[in-house]
């Protein structure tokens, strides 16, 4: 029997997760593969539960016929424990945000780092990865160091507020890609990091619409340059249009975002998704959510 002819029951498990994009993305996709796919935010703000709690709405989950779940912040470390299974780029990552639920078992993956991947891979298929200086080395961040560095990144320069947090990924990224370079660096050094990069990458919440404004002086940014962002709310951030209006190649975070719906939509159906066409309805909602406010 096709996978087709299946029903799909998947939750989002995170905090604040009422208004994400997620559901409507996957619904979506379901729709037009011809597959019933039914995709509910699970909010622990709404249910009042702690992120702890990630455990047992697994096992609840589980009990009540889902087939997997998305987990958001701030649960993607804390689910790790209640996992049989975990890929093995998540488990380097130690961090989890796509679990299968498959004779009851709980199977852990990792899409914040592969749908980078292919954002990067779309949307800027000829970009030099020689040397490229990424802003902020949190979660988020974590992720998208490996999926450049798993891209084929040569230097990566980490840059973040907390010298601390970024040497020890620094090094723990170096571990992992021994051939490479891997450095942590501080802000004030990107007057001297910017003129030996290739690109620039954005993990910070400046440019969401609660953190408006750039998060590095865009003197620096020069149209050689390519630029990816990984916020998308909006879509249009001050970085990505600046960086435009400079002739930069330019990569908004929506890529990532659909990469990562892409390929958590794969992992629980078996279906290949037309990233594509997500990226349009993707597009689509951002739009309306515009237009709205």
């Amino acid at each position: 029997m096709s996978n087709r002819t299946e029903s799909y029951l998947i939750g989002l498990v995170g905090d604040g997760v009422m208004p994400s994009l997620s559901p409507h993305m996957h619904e979506r996709e379901g729709d037009v593969q011809g597959v019933r796919y039914l995709y509910r935010p699970i909010d622990l703000h709404e249910l009042d539960l702690p992120a702890t709690a990630v455990g047992d709405l697994l096992q609840s989950a589980h009990r009540m016929g889902f087939n997997g779940l998305n987990i958001t912040h701030p649960c993607k470390q804390l689910v790790l424990e209640h996992l049989d299974e975990i890929a093995p780029d998540a488990e380097r990552l130690g961090a989890v945000n796509t679990v299968v639920i498959q004779d009851g078992r709980f199977i852990g993956h990792n899409t914040d780092f592969s749908g980078f991947a292919a954002a990067l891979a779309s949307g800027l298929p000829d970009a030099k990865l020689d040397r490229v200086v990424q802003l902020g080395a949190g979660g988020a961040g974590s992720a998208v160091a490996y999926a450049l560095l798993t891209a084929g990144v040569q230097t990566l320069e980490l840059v973040d507020m907390d010298p601390a947090r970024c040497a020890e990924r620094a090094a723990e990224l170096a571990g992992f890609f021994p051939d490479r370079t891997v450095t942590a660096r501080t802000t004030a050094e990107l007057p001297q990091l910017m003129p030996a990069a290739d690109g620039l990458v954005h993990c910070t919440p400046v440019g969401m619409a609660a953190h408006p404004g750039t998060p590095l002086d865009m003197a620096l940014v020069e149209p050689r340059h390519w630029v990816a962002d990984i916020v998308y709310r909006p879509i249009e951030t001050e970085l990505v249009r600046e960086a435009r209006a400079k002739g930069c190649q330019v990569l908004d975070g929506g890529r990532m975002a659909v990469g990562q719906a892409a390929d958590a939509f794969r992992i629980f159906t078996g279906i290949e998704p037309d990233a594509e066409r997500m990226r349009a309805h993707f597009l689509e909602l951002i739009a309306a959510e515009e237009v709205a406010v």
